[in-house]
């Protein structure tokens, strides 16, 4: 519970519509659609698109997107509807190219991470299909900041500052992504002619504006200038797919995920290894829970980097993953009273920066979104005269022959970013996610356990410190806030845990609660972020 004479914020609530993203110019820009007679889609799409002006180290045109969304009009008991907007990897791609070139691996700062963006193709359609506005009046909002400018946030120039030397190496992103040299200080306007261009062309033409015509022909002539294999046939060739939602239940909840090739997979099967203890017996900011999540984390995490891929290409058991039998033969190798020391490989059969939004109407129309172009400014490259900042999503491949997830001409990388809906008695419950890179599928189950076990209000279980054992980091530490208390952390020290503080905190949240009973909605905003939860 929120102790009111200290610094935090309130859960936010409203009985007609509310929108929570990680920009205010987002946020507002939701609330006034919906105000404006639009639905949710409309409202999400037109917020999700001022973040790809107002966060550009998080997102861009030139990413990818998923989404869940939940019609009210649906029958009680159907699953949401989910999409995949991620891109794939040029036809001409192989691993036996890069093999006989020399690759270990994908270079995250290269033409060669970038896969083709699904993000556009996603707004069109889920646009089209679910939404009652069009493209121009939808994308108005994100041209007149890209136009006339905004003000930059703090979190957001935080993060910028951390890769200026980075933004120096791009003349098109030094010329639009620095101020004077240097990264933009907080409170700083900045405009970005170039992509206001380039979404007035989107909201004229399309999603023709974009996969041809003279946006993808600069984006396809600058990646093969940098050593690219994209062609302007891989451009008008991509398309997002509607894709059948995964599930585990929750002690009584439904969580609903998008399949692989997205990592949502891995947040239910932590929801199920968890499932197993009496986590509302533990404090939730104490040694003992967080070391359940650590452990959970990391034999999840082991199975997803052994077998996740693109399902097109590669047989990924996801019966026998989210199985209980699998999740009870996890829990018999975590011990409560020690990090284990050594993980066995996995017991399957064989075969970074993100925005999230959600969006709920006066009908109860609810949408989980999600824009991401992988790592901070993505590839760091941006095309030349659509002012595209291209992602590295190409970076979630491997460059080893015969492993599902090596890159492959069309194939879809491993990709992190996954939206959330949460189902109860058929209908949903609260669309959330947590944006965060690698985190995500770990600060899925943080956030739900904070709400399902420990009944926190929505707010509070966003605030809430956050660990992760960091499957990057070579000593295999965990990742802890700043915030966690000393008597914790020496515990955390005691069962065997190695940790550190990162640089930037673990991610950030959204979620709104449909309360049916009361008619109102609650929502909540991560304060590691900018934004905020607001409705009417």
């Amino acid at each position: 519970m929120r102790v009111h004479d200290q610094p935090g914020r309130s859960t936010v609530y409203a009985a007609g519509g509310m929108a929570a993203t990680s920009q205010p110019a987002s946020s507002i820009t939701a609330l006034r659609i919906l105000i404006a007679g639009g639905n949710a889609m409309d409202a999400a799409i037109a917020a999700v698109a001022v973040q790809c002006v107002v966060e550009p180290q998080s997102t861009s045109l030139g990413g990818d997107c998923f989404c869940l969304y939940a019609p009210a009009t649906a029958p009680k008991g159907t699953p949401p509807i989910a999409f995949n907007g991620s891109g794939r990897a040029p036809k001409a791609a192989s691993t036996d190219w890069y093999v006989a070139n020399g690759y270990k691996d994908i270079p995250l700062r290269s033409a060669h991470a970038v896969t083709i963006p699904g993000a556009v193709d996603a707004w069109c359609q889920l646009l089209r299909d679910h939404g009652t506005m069009s493209l121009a009046q939808v994308l108005e909002p994100a041209i007149r900041y890209a136009r006339d400018g905004w003000g930059v946030h703090a979190v957001t120039a935080y993060d910028w500052a951390l890769f200026e030397q980075m933004l120096t190496e791009d003349p098109t992103m030094a010329a639009q992504y620095l101020k004077n040299g240097k990264a933009p200080r907080e409170g700083d306007v900045i405009r970005l002619p170039l992509l206001a261009k380039t979404l007035e062309t989107v909201a004229e033409k399309g999603r023709e504006g974009f996969y041809s015509g003279w946006v993808a022909e600069d984006i396809v002539g600058f990646l093969k200038s940098k050593g690219g294999l994209h062609t302007m046939g891989d451009f008008s060739a991509a398309i997002g797919d509607y894709v059948t939602p995964i599930s585990t239940n929750y002690r009584g909840y439904d969580v609903f995920e998008c399949p692989p090739n997205g990592q949502g997979i891995v947040a239910l099967a932590m929801l199920n290894i968890l499932s197993g203890y009496d986590l509302a017996s533990l404090d939730p900011v104490s040694p003992e829970r967080l070391h359940l999540e650590i452990e959970a984390a990391r034999l999840a995490y082991l199975d997803r980097d052994a077998v996740l891929a693109d399902p097109k290409f590669a047989k990924v058991p996801m019966q026998t993953w989210l199985s209980a039998d699998h999740a009870a033969g996890l829990r018999k190798l975590i011990d409560p009273k020690k990090r284990a020391t050594e993980l066995p490989p996995s017991r399957l059969p064989p075969h970074h920066d993100t925005v999230y939004i959600t969006v709920i109407d006066k009908d109860r129309n609810a949408v989980s979104l999600i824009n991401t172009i992988f790592h901070s400014f993505g590839s760091g490259l941006c095309s030349p005269k659509s002012g595209l900042i291209l992602q590295n999503r190409g970076g979630g491949f491997v460059v080893n022959p015969g492993h599902p997830n090596s890159i492959e001409g069309g194939k879809r990388p491993l990709h992190t970013i996954i939206p959330g809906m949460l189902m109860k008695d058929g209908v949903a419950q609260m669309p959330f996610g947590v944006m965060g890179g690698q985190y995500q599928a770990c600060g899925h189950a943080h956030v739900l356990s904070n709400v399902i076990d420990y009944k926190m209000e929505i707010q509070e279980a966003i605030d809430m410190t956050r660990v992760f054992p960091d499957n990057e980091d070579a000593e295999g530490r965990v990742q802890v806030e700043s915030g966690l208390p000393p008597k914790v952390l020496n515990g955390l020290h005691k069962l065997g845990h190695r940790t550190y503080v990162p640089n930037r905190p673990i991610g950030g949240s959204q979620a709104i609660w449909i309360d049916r009973e009361q008619g109102t909605l609650r929502g909540g905003s991560d304060p590691r972020k900018d934004g905020m939860a607001i409705g009417y």
